[in-house]
């Protein structure tokens, strides 16, 4: 298998140079060459933003050093290779936080800066580059420039949720949120439906850090968007933060990718009718380490091959809160007649928080995001049948979960795409903007 495919692996990129940068000055001599770049960190985006067909990558993983910990302020300079898990480690000792993370730790932070991902908590959080208040940016022309609200402003909001297309992020100051302990008091509810999440929603994120529900794609009826739904603050339980390491390495290695027909509808709905009734009450209460709560799927390293060679396309759309209850149970009930979605399914709210980010995703409105099992045309079909419920719905699809949503779909989500373009480096493309916007480099 390349790796230089995406967590996703579809769609697949077949001639593509990679590159990989160990310092600063490297990506800057190799942006002088002849050809179209992309930069690239852990490429755990689903899908093709972080492809470049026909071009080169500038893997900066190896960018991965620490440039300052300021452990009475809460805040850490890194190179952007540096990872969330890297961030972690070194800061959850000293009492420090993640202040947004998505569902998996092993993404560097200029990929999360690139994608402006969020987290459980955007109610209140907001997105990863609300708590960026600076980056450095290397641009083609040779030139390092730091950017803030302050300082080439501009360039600094393209950059957030920018996709990687405006330049090389070499390093970003990120401020951490205090914590006392790695613990998660968190409760577990049954959803008997959709409704459920409605009601359950609107009084947790008022009193809770972190939300989200988890959607049994596959019921059908009253049952429609039965599920469980997950809430949970840092526990003030205080515990000596400096044995919690072993959380660090993942227990379990997925060896190949999985046999065609391992995922189908058959298996996927016994797994959801297990992990549906895996709860014995309808309402639990426990105490959890926060690597269970946030990141459940990197126990297993390489988890995606689960779906086999072909790989999966993730399903992320937002709708605005005013429009958003109808639109989603027409969406599920699309999904559930269909029998296509796999056991990966979440329901959130986003909040009003604004991100400085100019082509950020989120927006206030509710948020689902379903994996479904590559099954060629007839995936890629209904996912365009759900598009139309989503446009006429004022809603939008996430480009970092992308790889097949169309040149309207994508101009309809973002507007001011055009505006965005202007501050694209002239030598820096992917796979994805090509895609959606025609532009050929």
């Amino acid at each position: 298998m390349n790796e230089y495919q995406s967590w996703g692996r579809y769609p697949k990129a077949f001639k593509q140079k990679v590159k990989q940068v160990y310092w600063p000055e490297e990506a800057r001599n190799l942006l002088q060459h002849e050809g179209v770049f992309l930069p690239r960190g852990a490429g755990r985006s689903q899908g093709d933003v972080c492809l470049n067909d026909q071009g080169t990558l500038l893997d900066v993983q190896m960018l991965n050093r620490f440039v300052d910990w300021n452990v009475l302020a809460g805040t850490v300079t890194c190179e952007a290779g540096v990872t969330l898990a890297d961030i972690l480690k070194l800061a959850l000792p000293d009492g420090w936080f993640l202040p947004v993370t998505p569902g998996t730790k092993h993404v560097t932070v200029g990929g999360a800066i690139a994608n402006d991902v969020h987290g459980k908590n955007h109610h209140w959080a907001g997105t990863f580059g609300c708590h960026v208040p600076r980056l450095g940016l290397l641009r083609s022309t040779g030139e390092e420039l730091i950017c803030s609200q302050e300082e080439n402003t501009e360039l600094y909001q393209a950059t957030i949720g920018g996709l990687g297309l405006t330049g090389v992020i070499l390093w970003a100051d990120i401020k951490l949120v205090k914590v006392v302990s790695p613990l998660i008091d968190e409760e577990v509810i049954k959803m008997n439906s959709i409704d459920d999440f409605f009601i359950l929603a609107e009084e947790s994120d008022k009193n809770f850090d972190y939300t989200v529900a988890w959607l049994d794609c596959q019921a059908q009826g009253k049952k429609l968007g039965r599920g469980l739904f997950l809430r949970g603050n840092h526990s003030v339980k205080p515990v000596d933060l400096s044995e919690w390491h072993s959380w660090y390495r993942a227990k379990a290695q997925w060896p190949l990718a999985g046999p065609p027909g391992l995922m189908n509808k058959w298996s996927v709905r016994a797994f959801n009718e297990v992990f549906y009734r895996k709860s014995m009450g309808d309402k639990v209460s426990r105490c959890v380490h926060f690597n269970k709560f946030f990141y459940p799927l990197d126990v297993v390293n390489n988890w995606n091959l689960v779906y086999g060679r072909s790989g999966f396309l993730q399903y992320q759309v937002v709708i605005a809160r005013d429009r958003c209850e109808a639109a989603i149970k027409e969406i599920l009930t699309k999904v559930a007649q269909s029998g296509r979605a796999s056991f990966l399914s979440t329901l959130k709210y986003f909040g009003d928080i604004k991100s400085p980010g100019l082509m950020s995703f989120p927006r206030p409105g509710l948020v689902l995001a379903i994996d479904f099992i590559n099954a060629s045309a007839e995936t890629l079909q209904l996912l365009d049948t759900l598009d139309e419920v989503v446009w006429k719905s004022g809603g939008a699809v996430n480009p970092s979960k992308d790889g097949r949503m169309s040149a309207q779909a994508f101009k309809s989500s973002f507007s001011n795409w055009e505006l965005f373009e202007e501050y694209i480096d002239p030598k820096i493309s992917s796979s994805f903007w090509r895609r959606v916007t025609g532009v050929l480099k």
